[in-house]
């Protein structure tokens, strides 16, 4: 019998997201070390907020949101509000209901010089190496190294001599440069557009990549 094809959705709905996670999904495991490091920072957590006043957005659930941009390399907190309206992976990860509104891009604008900040971030760290499921992977007699080149918002145009000794571009919002002949290095050169990028290889036999910032 051939079934029906419902272009409409249905008045009620009783959807278990638990359920809809899978059982071997890698995010099951990390989300129960991550809660467990969110709870063990209750207590800074409460010193960062007032005893009263409005509610506001969790911090955990903000915390939990940019691991998630991190891990699925998402490219902005819009992009990132955006993928947790309609991922329900998203939303289990992050605590939240089929139902529950989803906060607004710029609650991470207003929130970030409070929770995303370097003491949160290595009490963070801290609370998920502490806990006995890691500590097994964790050793000191040896260490990885990921050699992957990360690219900078910098184009090689934006690379000047720090003394100012080339000739400028162009005229024009993207004036062209001629590199014919030149020789640069991070010793002589730096990206006028973004300070922390520098430029790399990573071999003699290869070109040379674009920029990449050690911070990003």
């Amino acid at each position: 019998m051939r079934g029906q094809d419902r272009t409409s959705g249905a008045l009620f709905s009783y959807v278990d997201i638990e359920a809809r996670v899978a059982t071997g999904q890698p995010l099951r495991a990390m989300r129960e070390l991550v809660n467990a490091s969110l709870e063990a920072l209750d207590g800074a957590f409460a010193a960062l907020y007032e005893a009263g006043g409005r509610p506001s957005i969790a911090p955990e659930r903000l915390l939990r949101a940019s691991l998630l941009q991190f891990l699925h390399s998402i490219r902005s907190e819009r992009q990132l509000v955006e993928r947790l309206e309609f991922d329900l992976l998203f939303r289990w990860f992050d605590g939240l209901a089929i139902d529950d509104p989803i906060f607004d891009a710029s609650t991470f604008s207003k929130t970030r010089d409070r929770l995303l900040t370097s003491e949160i971030a290595q009490g963070f760290l801290s609370a998920l190496l502490a806990q006995p499921r890691v500590k097994r992977l964790s050793s000191a007699e040896h260490f990885s190294v990921d050699g992957a080149l990360l690219k900078a918002w910098a184009s090689m145009k934006s690379f000047r001599a720090k003394d100012g000794s080339d000739e400028p571009p162009t005229a024009g919002r993207n004036g062209e440069r001629s590199f014919k002949k030149t020789k640069r290095s991070n010793a002589t050169h730096a990206s006028t557009t973004d300070k922390d990028a520098r430029l790399c290889r990573k071999g003699a036999a290869r070109r040379a990549a674009w920029p990449i910032s050690a911070t990003r």
